[in-house]
């Protein structure tokens, strides 16, 4: 027995003492409540929004992925463990002892013999002492618990991907979602994109139903399965405004048979996290000048006999040297002709030789990340063609950066951009025509940024304290029908851009952009130069 009780004692000194060597500079839990806050501003009237946790994803055999948290979920409560769930409430409940709340978060109970081995749980008290909850209890009360989802107007939640795993003991994530559906009658043939389907035909009148017949045919050409309904099919194919009101009855019936929304927390969170809050920003710029530190570095590491691999750990290095937990996305390193993959992430080349280097590469710091672009000559200059490519893409940029500002559609610095490269193109005869640009320029320049390296936002006119990319490039793989001096050639130069209203604001600058300046930053020493690891058989 008294074994046992000193052993309980070391394990309680050993955390103690680890709890307190933790970085600082997380969001406070004043910033999560009032997030909570605002969500709760925007659900309607008798409702309950439901928020799980990531699941724990395995990479093989007994060896998990790294945990990475729900951006949605951390927005909301900075709770960094998986197994948990999150009720936010539309107005205030009364619990059975008679106490007021409009919020409960479940995690996972504290386990001393896991988080000898895995690390510690904050449990329901440091829920409580760290993370700001009046209402935290374990997540077996939750499958345990009373609470009536039947008894609400609407039931908000995220539908389910369905890539969680039944891991050992109970309260898991798998068992906290399956107490979810029995306790919210969740239908087997649930349908999400059907619901709001139905629910777009239930709001539809004589003024719009044109309109609803329009996207609905589009939906139902995508999701081929959907056609097998015979409410929108009817819907879809009714010429006649009586025989809509009609169906429409119907479906209104079939969305009364259950509460449950799974589309209205999108629309509720891609408006919340568009715009950051000045703790936003500030973990977003440090997070973003970490990535053009990286980019910086490389320049000057650069040489012919370089691997993508080691471009790669080049960056992710810098990364950790500033406290980065993770890198935002999987990193892209692709010399020559592998740069004219959008997405390349072998990073597999023994050696970049002369040719050019597209590296897109983000260090993800408390959360936020990063996205910068830098497109580099592998031996410090330049070639002719390179150069005439890359001018192209700076001034495309430039033009595109120019468009982001406060009121701007979200297209304008994709539209301006790509009036630059298009013109280029022609100029050198690598296209013939207008139409032909897209070949060589085939996706868009921006995207929001900040818990997700493709950020939730509305995709509407730009918004003060917004921020974005803005990365056009031009890609011309071997093949293509042009002059082969082009061939191989990729070229690619994003930066994040933060909307204000004096102009946008260019987050990542620190890293040269010019080709002049690049050049110029090449020539410089390295402290990487003198690091030489012994050879390997």
């Amino acid at each position: 027995m008294r074994q046992n009780l000193l052993l309980l004692a070391l394990f309680v000194s050993f955390f103690k003492l680890i709890a307190q060597d933790l970085p600082t500079d997380y969001l406070p839990a004043s910033f999560h409540k009032e997030r909570r806050a605002a969500v709760r501003a925007m659900m309607p009237l008798n409702s309950v929004a439901v928020f799980f946790a990531n699941p724990q994803r395995n990479r093989a055999n007994d060896v998990d992925y790294v945990y990475h948290q729900d951006p949605d979920f951390y927005y909301l409560t900075g709770y960094r463990e998986p197994n948990a769930v999150l009720l936010i409430f539309s107005e205030e409940q009364q619990g059975q002892d008679g106490q007021a709340y409009d919020e409960i978060i479940y995690v996972q109970e504290r386990d001393l013999q896991a988080e000898q081995w895995d690390g510690k749980r904050l449990g329901v008290k440091g829920a409580k002492q760290k993370l700001g909850f009046e209402m935290a209890f374990n997540g077996r009360e939750f499958i345990n618990s009373r609470t009536d989802f039947k008894g609400f107007d609407s039931v908000l939640f995220f539908n389910f991907k369905n890539d969680y795993r039944d891991l050992k003991g109970t309260a898991d994530l798998f068992d906290l979602i399956r107490a979810f559906k029995e306790k919210a009658n969740y239908p087997a043939d649930f349908n999400p994109t059907r619901q709001q389907l139905y629910t777009m035909i239930n709001s539809s009148d004589e003024t719009n139903s044109e309109q609803v017949v329009l996207t609905l045919g589009r939906y139902l050409n995508y999701y081929k399965d959907l056609r097998k309904d015979r409410l929108l099919s009817d819907f879809a194919n009714a010429k006649d405004q009586n025989l809509r009101q009609e169906i429409k009855e119907k479906v209104s019936l079939e969305l009364r048979s259950n509460n449950l929304n799974s589309f209205m927390l999108e629309t509720i969170m891609n408006r919340l996290r568009e715009v950051k809050t000045n703790e936003e920003i500030k973990l977003l710029k440090k997070a973003i000048e970490i990535s053009a530190v990286g980019q910086i570095e490389v320049m000057k590491a650069m040489h012919p006999n370089m691997s993508e691999s080691e471009i790669q750990g080049v960056h992710e290095f810098v990364y950790k040297k500033y406290g980065a937990e993770y890198e935002g996305y999987p990193s892209i390193v692709g010399g020559g002709h592998n740069g004219c993959i959008l997405h390349y992430i072998e990073n597999n080349k023994p050696k970049v030789g002369d040719e050019l280097v597209l590296m897109d590469l983000g260090a993800e710091y408390r959360g936020y990340t990063g996205d910068v672009t830098r497109t580099i000559p592998a031996n410090g200059r330049f070639s002719p063609e390179q150069k005439q490519i890359y001018d192209i893409v700076y001034k495309a940029q430039e033009a595109g950066i120019k468009a982001s500002v406060v009121g701007a559609p979200f297209k304008a610095p994709g539209e301006a951009a790509r009036e630059v490269i298009t013109k280029g193109l022609l100029k050198l005869g690598i296209i013939s025509d207008s139409g032909q640009a897209r070949t060589y320029f085939p996706h868009g320049t921006s995207h929001y940024l900040g818990l997700d390296v493709h950020d939730r936002g509305t995709y509407e006119s730009f918004k003060e304290n917004t921020v974005i990319t803005v990365e056009p490039g031009i890609y011309i793989p071997e093949g293509s029908d042009c002059d082969k001096k082009w061939w191989g050639i990729a070229v690619r130069i994003e930066d994040d851009i933060l909307i204000t209203e004096d102009g946008p604001v260019n987050l990542s600058v620190m890293a040269p952009r010019t080709a002049e300046d690049i050049e110029s930053l090449m020539a410089e020493k390295s402290p990487l130069d003198d690091f030489v690891l012994p050879g390997l058989d």
